[in-house]
């Protein structure tokens, strides 16, 4: 099968952005239990647990796990071991298990987070540097939604396993699962309250100078029952990419209310992990039980069938292989080339935050825009199971 780079999120010594920003680093999350969600990503995304940090490593409050790849995608869990962790603890207390913050690489942390808050970015953390015997590492951070961050972060002067005050897990869990090749974080979705939206993409084009690359408006992300409105910033070379979405009005309640309601706030709703052949990571991410949304009807993949072979053939995987896993697939015109995309459940007690798995083709440079309505009136039957539609 043709394989295709994957789009975003790759990072680079020399980025072509104002902000010297090389790409995503990490997503971290905060939860209850840190080593359950741990073994959950280990076996379901098929991930390794290669760091942690906790008391055996000299730190008395928490405990951290960071999962990663043969690819270098990274997902840190970490959950509270006190009271008195009351980042953590207020964190969970109000949203439940979720994204604290998502990091991304810099050239030089300094200068990253000056421009940021020269541009109006709201401080959290100013930079410092982490030391130890292998080097030192620097970070810093700005505010996101409500109480999300982004963290700005360079490793160039550190040779050690992670960063100071992370090392080998001492937990090795053996787990039997199959390989996932997920390969990076391709975006990350934030949802927000009504009136919001216009605020964020305002606050991170100015902060980060992204750019707005998509805007998709009334009527464009809507089914029969609930609508949403949705615009996505990225870098000015496209490493990084977050779509925006805020409810819109409609007869029930769409998935972005659901969202604010349960959690509690505006914050991620989820994440996209890229592939570079999404049927064996779908397949494999089934046998390691993980639960997707349910698949559209034959029509549906009766239509991507048509169009496909209105265009020479564009899709050149088996269009029943994909009905069979339930992954959709978006023809764009304006790029000449599809997406691959499929959803999970969410993947916590509250429906607060799913995984995406996505690949895209030949150019491919959307959000699946043609998907919209057969994704939206999945989402819809596990709101009605939930009785939150």
């Amino acid at each position: 099968m043709e394989m295709d780079i994957c789009y975003g999120g790759v990072p680079s010594k020399i980025p072509q952005n104002s902000m010297g920003i090389r790409g995503y680093d990490y997503i971290e999350f905060y939860v209850g239990s840190a080593k359950q969600v741990a073994f959950w990503h280990a076996k379901a995304l098929g991930l390794n647990i290669v760091a942690y940090q906790g008391p055996e490593t000299g730190t008395r409050d928490r405990v951290s796990y960071l999962l990663s790849n043969k690819h270098n995608m990274k997902i840190m869990i970490t959950s509270a071991i006190q009271p008195s962790t009351y980042d953590v603890q207020s964190f969970i207390h109000k949203h439940g298990d979720g994204v604290k913050r998502w990091c991304v690489e810099v050239v030089n942390v300094n200068e990253t987070y000056s421009k940021a808050i020269k541009n109006g970015a709201v401080p959290v953390t100013k930079p410092y540097r982490l030391e130890d015997k292998d080097g030192f590492v620097e970070q810093a951070a700005i505010r996101l939604y409500d109480d999300t961050e982004i963290n700005f972060i360079n490793y160039d002067h550190y040779k050690g396993l992670f960063k100071p005050g992370f090392e080998e897990p001492f937990y090795n869990f053996e787990i039997r699962r199959e390989e996932s090749n997920l390969k990076i974080i391709d975006h990350i979705v934030g949802n927000v309250h009504v009136n919001e939206m216009d605020y964020w993409e305002n606050y991170i084009n100015r902060s980060l100078d992204f750019e707005t690359f998509i805007f998709f408006g009334p009527g464009d992300i809507s089914t029969k029952y609930s609508a949403l409105l949705s615009k996505v910033v990225r870098s000015k070379d496209s490493v990084i990419q977050n779509p925006i979405n805020e409810p819109f009005d409609a007869e029930r309640q769409s998935q972005i209310e659901e969202y604010t309601q349960q959690y509690h706030g505006s914050g991620i709703q989820h994440v996209a992990l890229a592939t570079t052949n999404i049927i064996e990571t779908v397949a494999n991410l089934r046998a390691n039980g993980i639960e997707f949304l349910d698949a559209p009807p034959k029509t549906y993949y009766d239509d991507i069938k048509r169009r496909s072979e209105e265009r020479g053939g564009l899709v050149t995987e088996d269009i029943d292989e994909l009905a069979r896993l339930g992954i959709l697939c978006d023809i764009e015109i304006s790029s000449g080339g599809y997406l691959l995309q499929l959803f999970t459940k969410p993947i916590f007690d509250r429906p607060t935050f799913f995984y995406e798995i996505i690949q895209r083709r030949k150019g491919a440079s959307g959000f699946g825009q043609g998907n919209f309505l057969a994704l939206f009136e999945a989402i819809e039957r596990e709101q009605a199971r939930r009785g939150n539609l």
